[in-house]
């Protein structure tokens, strides 16, 4: 397997007493191709503790620095970049325990060759793009993550080369890939909301389990908000009238399906209160002007995220495939198959991609055939070796959450008990690594 090449590192001390690094590394857009010249850009922060002695070392006490095992952060989505390591709540707990944390965007993610259609298109036309972008998938993952590691543990003794990693969210389904695929790497595995379905071959029983979380969550919103039954129905009568559609700055159309997506907010703490505050708002606006203000918009656009994350958009069903399935827009087709009486509330879309968002986003219309080549490729290689994870010996702690609205708890489970070892710890609580690691030591 390759190994990555360190392009370039800086290091600053930022407040709370961390010495952060800035990483970039080279590693090959094909891992099968290790000698192309065609390389990625993979960006991560590594952050250790800030060390004053109280006086200098004695001479011949300097030496090298600290060789600590590494903890890598792995970031969900797929599509979203790592924050900054004073943002995690986490970091110094594990810092404390005697680890190095590194912070990694996968690539397409944050810093790490982002994909945008702007980006892709400079690869060459759309069949070119749908090659690259199968590239991005959690088994490829992997192969940075083993390339990255043999590179910054090249000179570690033996015992120190493997590393630890927590997966949040589509992280942990990167996670359970690597323990599939290269589970001589890894030390220890922590996941937080994490577990994919192994024995999954497409997105569609997961999407109609997911679809079921997000109608339970729709009658929570109604229950808490009754007003907002007819205030959305009246938000989309607005927002039918197709000879004056309304627009946001981009250029971008705020359709009834557009707007009734801010549903992937009612997963989170205060989700319901957030969209709740949206539809005041966009009402008011209706009854004051007869328009929706900039304001107003502004909040609507925010809730999306396609726009800033299009790898997520375009590759969302993809990360449920395996071998001799397809995704062919399974969202779609089970939310077609949904009808609801005229009278009955209009149902807020949760974690779904659906085909129409490609007619609404700019920056998703112009990867429309690329995302329905994606969506029929029926010959995506496995993620998972199930057979592998029954003879798992690495020690895994999960996190799971029973009410989660982007991960089925039941599939979440089933994988738990498929992983030889695995521990679980089932809560509703999200930020789950602290019990995890109380539950390890």
């Amino acid at each position: 397997m390759s190994i990555a090449k360190l392009i370039s590192s800086r290091t600053h001390v930022i407040p709370g007493r961390l010495k952060v690094s800035e990483l970039f590394f080279d590693v090959p857009l094909d891992h099968s191709l290790p000698d192309s010249s065609r390389t990625l850009r993979i960006f991560g922060r590594s952050v250790e503790r800030v060390e004053k002695p109280a006086a200098p070392p004695a001479e011949g006490e300097g030496g090298k620095p600290k060789q600590l095992p590494y903890f890598v952060y792995l970031q969900g989505g797929p599509g979203f970049g790592c924050a900054p390591p004073q943002d995690y709540g986490f970091t110094g707990l594990v810092l404390d325990r005697g680890f190095k944390m590194l912070f990694l965007d996968q690539r397409g993610m944050g810093l790490s060759t982002p994909v945008t259609a702007r980006t892709l298109a400079i690869q060459g036309d759309s069949k070119v793009q749908v090659d690259y972008l199968k590239l991005f998938r959690a088994d490829t993952a992997v192969k940075d993550l083993e390339a990255i590691r043999k590179c910054l543990t090249a000179d570690y003794p033996e015992e120190k080369k493997k590393w630890s990693i927590v997966g949040q969210s589509y992280g942990g389904f990167v996670a359970t890939t690597y323990l599939s695929q290269a589970p001589e790497g890894l030390r220890e595995v922590f996941t937080l909301g994490g577990l994919p379905p192994v024995n999954q071959k497409d997105p569609d029983e997961v999407y109609k389990r997911l679809h079921r979380k997000v109608q339970e969550r729709n009658a929570k919103y109604y229950e808490k908000y009754p007003e907002d039954v007819e205030a959305v129905k009246r938000i989309a009568r607005h927002l039918d009238h197709k000879d004056q559609p309304v627009m946001f700055a981009d250029g971008g159309e705020l359709s009834l399906m557009r707007f009734l997506s801010m549903g992937i907010s009612f997963g989170f703490h205060g989700g319901l209160d957030t969209v709740h505050d949206i539809v005041l708002r966009t009402v008011n606006d209706l009854e004051t002007f007869g328009f929706l203000t900039k304001p107003t918009l502004v909040r609507i656009e925010a809730t999306g995220g396609f726009e800033d994350h299009v790898l997520y958009a375009i590759m969302h069903e993809s990360i449920y495939c395996q071998r001799g399935g397809k995704s062919d827009w399974s969202a779609s087709r089970i939310l077609s198959k949904h009808k609801t009486s005229t009278n009955a509330p209009l149902e807020f879309i949760g974690e779904m991609v659906l085909r129409d968002h490609f007619s609404v986003y700019p920056e998703l219309k112009v990867l429309t055939e690329v995302a329905d080549a994606l969506a029929n490729i029926d010959d995506w290689p496995d993620l998972y070796d199930v057979d592998r994870l029954k003879q798992n010996e690495v020690p895994v702690y999960s996190a799971t959450y029973v009410e989660d609205m982007y991960v089925d708890f039941g599939f979440a489970q089933e994988t738990a008990r498929t992983i030889k070892g695995a521990k679980t710890f089932v809560t509703n609580m999200i930020g789950g690594l602290q019990e995890s690691f109380r539950a390890e030591r």
